[in-house]
């Protein structure tokens, strides 16, 4: 197996283990892990990214998605690898998407991973 079909049955691994936690806000919790590690304000960041205070603590707390175009400007403030926290934004997505689906999320997801697997990505 490529490394890319490793990431991938390592991604869907991490995946199906967190959907046995209620609901997990993957990317808000990096963040804020981030800022409080680096010392930083939510109104730091929030001015980065050049929104209001309140809308950056909606998204550090879940109540709302960064924009996939925010991602990289997170990675670049906190110096930290940009495809970690896409891949974060993406699961997130992912875990919104299903999270209503309690008796059929897992073999959706084994769907999604057999139908990315045969597509080598």
């Amino acid at each position: 197996m490529e490394a890319s079909g490793r990431w991938l049955n390592d991604f869907i691994s991490m995946l199906l283990g967190k959907l046995k936690i209620e609901f997990i806000i993957l990317l808000g919790n990096k963040i804020k892990s981030l800022r409080d590690e680096q010392g930083i304000l939510q109104r730091q960041v929030a001015a980065y990214l050049e929104i209001d205070t309140p809308m950056f603590s909606k998204i550090e707390r879940g109540d709302r998605r960064a924009k996939r175009n925010q991602v990289p400007q997170l990675a670049e403030y906190f110096h930290v690898d940009e495809k970690e926290l896409l891949i974060l934004w993406l699961a997130d997505r992912i875990l919104d998407a299903i999270e209503d689906e309690k008796e059929l999320q897992f073999r959706a997801i084994e769907v999604a991973k057999r139908e990315l697997t045969k597509a080598d990505l």
